[in-house]
């Protein structure tokens, strides 16, 4: 359930870079039969990032700042500190930073306190200035002018593929682990691990070295191994190890 999506998450150690975490990311069904993977015993797809955010997300989902099904009335002309105040409970003597820690059941000294306070929530000349807006669209207003990434910034990417599979009676596991790190404002991990493939693949296409028409996955060879070569030389490498499975117990799965 989308309400219990944040407190259900998954520690991930990535070696030289240190510990993650990851949570579920929809529904991760519909990709068995894009892969070709229907009789598989199950299939997890996550988002992942550092320890701690999703405890600090949550924040957001319990009080109701995440809803995207409905426009918040003046919100025009609303400050952060009004926003936050339409999903706590009326109070004619506590302050918004006081309800704010009672209804989230935390105290002023916890990490959690000071994340809020970063993003200048309870600041009440800060107006929102979008007309007609979800509180959604209101958050994401926030967070971008808070978490935008600045000159001397770099971003990261990570990504962990786990499979886990038997063979003639051996249970074995691969991992596959990948780390992009961004140069700048401009030249990110994201740009390259979304700009570059986009332009490998034009390339293939004019070239005629992929044949298949139309809007395609790139899920067939003749596609994703010739960018993936060329992707190493940008730095985007994948690290594969194998070892002795330690994933879920089919025969609990099936009940036996």
């Amino acid at each position: 359930p989308y309400h219990k999506l944040f407190r259900r998450t998954e520690f991930l150690e990535v070696e030289g870079y240190g510990k993650f975490e990851a949570y579920g990311n929809r529904d991760s069904l519909k990709y068995r039969s894009v892969y070709g993977l229907d009789n598989i015993l199950t299939l997890y797809r996550g988002t992942i990032r550092r320890v701690g955010f999703s405890k600090a997300w949550n924040m957001f989902v319990q009080l109701g700042m995440t809803d995207d099904t409905y426009v918040m009335e003046n919100s025009e002309t609303m400050s952060y500190r009004d926003f936050i105040n339409s999903f706590l409970p009326y109070s004619p003597t506590d302050s918004v930073e006081i309800k704010t820690r009672i209804q989230l059941g935390i105290e002023q000294d916890d990490i959690m306190w000071d994340k809020l306070l970063e993003l200048d929530l309870f600041n009440a000349n800060k107006i929102v200035g979008l007309k007609n807006a979800t509180p959604a669209q209101i958050l994401e207003h926030i967070l971008n002018d808070c978490w935008k990434l600045q000159p001397n910034d770099k971003d990261m990417i990570v990504m962990y593929h786990k499979f886990g599979y038997e063979i003639n009676g051996q249970r074995k596991q691969i991992d596959s682990k990948m780390v992009c790190l961004g140069d700048d404002q401009t030249y990110t991990a994201m740009a390259k691990t979304v700009g570059l493939p986009v332009a490998m693949a034009a390339i293939q296409i004019l070239n005629g070295n992929i044949k298949t028409p139309g809007v395609q996955l790139p899920i067939r060879k003749e596609v994703y191994e010739p960018i993936l070569k060329e992707l190493e030389e940008f730095g985007v490498i994948f690290k594969e190890t194998e070892k002795a499975y330690v994933g879920y117990n089919p025969d609990k799965l099936l009940g036996n």
